[in-house]
């Protein structure tokens, strides 16, 4: 199913449920039995997280699959994380490139965008202090949400960056008045700053169409931190520990939509053997592929895929960094099929024309490796299901231009034309129908 699908919710209703035990208890004499009443109980409950899970038009869930209105949901789409403050920008007309850039998107059937519901930087910064709003900058951010939605477009908000751009961890840090930019994850002081940004963000009344963004099915899903790393040698276990703390804050607020963390998908000591998969120093990231996406709170994980950077001495035409590719994607495909049990996407993967040997071409070549491996694992009901490449701009200069920019235009051998056929085929595919799992 594409995420197009807006048919009603189906599943049973408690009513239905209850009628449907109190046959059976009559049935085998049960009815008046406290065990009998234990077991309804638990059913209800385990249904009842489930339809939470997958509340009408909001993506839910279900073992590695996600899924909408009790269908199959297959991504393809983009990043664009400069939406919020574009829209902001409003003598500039910054919101006609938004929109001009939805609508693009739209056209060769893209889905999802992965923007920033964050910045703590210089210009056009949304949290200018603790606590303390640009409303201007929030009401750049409404525009996005309410244009996504009338393109059908589902948006996954990332809450913090890692790194500097936009302010990130380090700017939470110093308005504590701390040095070490890791305090971010254990600082107290520091997570409530971070908690306070949740919460401002989450139930945020939209200006244009009056509903929280908790409670917007235009929302696929939230993101703790993009890209979290970690310098401490106990790395693995400080981000554990800040993960599991929260993604059980973001749940307390908002069981309506899905919840990732923002991971690269780099391995850590829970599954050592696969540390070998790793671009060279991942290891020393402070991350766990594993371990972190086994958190209950964490709905779905998540992978970057950046050869030219990572693998800067590889040459693309070589075939190392071609080799690298398949393998960390299958690795991970893998690891969620069986271990981790939830759906997998790739959430940032790109070419930039700022490497040497770059060409249009070379692009369209790791696209399509990239495509074709989304595909083969959504065609035979595998956890990998859609993929978000970095990035789309409708503009070629300024601060969009990092090298990894992509631009619709339509021709025989553009990168739009195979976006568009990525599209076409997820569109298209057909699969078996679900087997409704208990929610984890």
């Amino acid at each position: 199913m594409y995420i197009y699908n807006t048919n009603a919710y189906k599943c049973l209703s408690v009513s239905c449920c209850v009628n449907l035990f109190y046959q059976v208890g009559k049935s085998f004499t049960m009815l008046n039995t406290v065990p009998f009443f234990l077991f309804l109980l638990l059913f209800l409950v385990g249904n009842y997280r489930i339809s939470v899970a997958e509340k009408a038009g909001f993506v839910g869930r279900n073992g590695t699959q996600f899924v909408l209105n009790g269908e199959r949901v297959y991504l393809n789409g983009f990043n664009a994380y400069w939406m919020m403050t574009t829209a902001a920008d409003t003598a500039s007309k910054g919101r006609t490139t938004v929109t001009t850039a939805l609508r693009q998107a739209s056209t060769v059937g893209m889905n999802v965008a992965r923007i920033w519901g964050f910045n703590e930087g210089d210009y056009l910064p949304l949290q200018i202090s603790p606590g303390s709003y640009s409303e201007d900058v929030f009401k750049g951010l409404d525009f996005v949400v309410y244009e996504a939605g009338r393109y059908n477009i589902k948006l996954i908000i990332s809450l913090v960056n890692n790194f500097e751009d936009f302010g990130g961890r380090k700017k939470y840090v110093e308005w504590a008045g701390l040095d070490e930019p890791d305090e971010f994850y254990t600082n107290s002081v520091v997570k409530q700053f971070y908690k306070n940004h949740v919460k401002t963000v989450l139930t945020r009344k939209n200006t244009i169409t009056g509903r929280a963004y908790k409670e917007d099915p235009t929302i696929f899903s939230w993101e703790l931190i993009n890209e979290p790393r970690c310098n401490d040698s106990s790395g693995s276990t400080i981000l554990q520990n800040w993960v599991k703390e929260m993604a059980g804050y973001v749940k307390s607020i908002d069981s309506n939509h899905l919840l990732e963390i923002g991971l690269e998908g780099f391995y850590g000591e829970s599954k050592p053997e696969r540390t070998v998969y790793n671009p060279g120093g991942a290891v020393l990231t402070g991350t766990d592929f594993i371990s972190n996406n086994q958190i209950p709170e964490i709905d779905f994980a998540t992978i970057h895929i950046y050869p030219d950077s990572w693998l800067p001495l590889q040459s693309s035409r070589t075939g190392e960094q071609d080799e690298f590719v398949d393998n960390w994607i299958g690795a991970h495909i893998q690891d969620c099929d069986s271990i981790i049990k939830k759906p997998l996407l790739i959430t940032e993967f790109g070419k930039s024309s700022k490497f040497p040997g770059f060409s249009i071409e070379e692009r369209n070549k790791f696209f399509k490796s990239v495509y074709d491996v989304i595909y083969d694992s959504a065609r035979t009901g595998g956890s990998c299901t859609g993929g978000v490449f970095w990035q789309l701009t409708t503009n070629r200069t300024g601060l969009l231009g990092d090298g990894y920019e992509v631009f619709m235009q339509q021709g025989p051998n553009t990168t739009a034309k195979l976006i568009a056929e990525q599209s076409i085929k997820l569109k298209n595919l057909k699969c078996p129908p679900l087997v409704t799992h208990s929610a984890v």
